[in-house]
C-alpha cells in the first residue's frame, strides 16, 4: 500500500470495519483503515481472486493433522474463518484506524481464548499461525503481516509459511530474546517439529493429494527475504 493509495480511499475505522464485516457474506482484511477482500490482490499487485485447489487441500490437511495431535491438550486449531487482531495494545479506541485484522489459514490458540470484544469472533492471543502462500498474498505474508504479528501478538511463538506449488515449509520460531529462528523443510519425506504445541508435520501428509504443476526437483525454494519465482 502506498500513500497515494490511502489518499484515494477514505479510511475506515475499526468499529466501521467490524460492523461491515459481521454483516458481509465475504471476508475482508483490514490494515490501518483500508479494507480489501482476503483473496483479492491490492492495487499494483499480481494475482487471482479466490482460493486455488491446492491451497484448499493443503489448508484442510494442516487442520486435520494438527487438530488430531491437539486432542486432550489445552490448545485448539481454528481455520481461516477466524479473525486475528494485531494492533496497539492497551485500551481500545473503536474510532481508531491503526491495526490489522486478518484471517490466517490456520491459527492455534492455547489456554483460554482471548477475544477482541463481546462478539467473540476476533482472537487476540494466537500461539501458532500458518499461512498457505498464494501469488497475491505471499509478499504481505512474508513482510507486513509477519512484522505486525511479531510486534502486536506477543503470544505468538511460531509462524509457518507453506508453499502450494512444491513441498516447502518455512518455520519461524520466536526465541527468548525476541529474535526468530528460521528453519526450512523442502523434501517430501521431511518433517517440521512444532515443540510449543507438541505437533509434528510430515510434508508428505501436508501435501497429500496435491498435484504439482512442475516436478518439485526442477524448482528452487526461496529464502525468507526472497520473492516468489525469483
Amino acid at each position: 500500500m502506498t500513500p497515494a493509495t490511502s489518499l484515494r480511499r477514505p479510511l475506515v475505522t475499526v468499529e466501521e470495519y467490524l460492523r461491515m464485516e459481521r454483516a458481509s457474506t465475504e471476508k475482508h482484511n483490514y490494515v490501518d483503515g483500508i479494507v480489501f477482500p482476503v483473496y483479492a490482490p491490492l492495487p499494483g499487485e499480481v494475482g487471482m481472486a479466490g482460493e486455488s485447489g491446492p491451497h484448499a487441500d493443503i489448508s484442510v490437511n494442516l487442520t486435520v493433522l494438527i487438530g488430531a495431535q491437539l486432542r486432550g491438550t489445552p490448545c485448539r486449531a481454528r481455520t481461516k474463518d477466524t479473525k486475528v487482531r494485531s494492533g496497539p495494545l492497551g485500551p481500545w479506541n473503536p474510532r481508531a484506524t491503526a491495526g490489522m485484522f486478518s484471517y490466517p489459514d490456520v491459527v492455534i490458540i492455547c489456554g483460554p481464548v482471548e477475544y477482541h470484544d463481546e462478539y467473540q469472533d476476533v482472537v487476540t492471543n494466537p500461539k501458532v499461525i500458518i499461512e498457505v502462500l498464494s501469488p497475491s498474498t505471499e509478499v504481505r505474508d512474508r513482510s507486513e503481516k509477519f512484522e505486525r504479528y511479531d510486534r502486536w501478538n506477543p503470544t505468538l511463538t511460531d509462524y509457518l509459511l507453506v508453499r502450494q506449488n512444491r513441498p516447502h515449509v518455512e518455520h519461524f520460531t520466536r526465541l527468548s530474546d525476541g529474535s526468530w529462528r528460521y528453519v526450512r523443510a523442502a523434501e517430501p519425506d521431511a518433517t517440521v517439529e512444532i515443540p510449543s504445541i507438541g505437533c509434528t508435520l510430515r510434508l508428505a501428509d501436508v501435501y497429500d493429494r496435491v498435484e504439482f504443476a512442475e516436478p518439485p526437483d526442477s524448482l528452487f525454494p526461496c529464502g525468507p527475504g526472497e520473492t516468489p519465482n525469483s
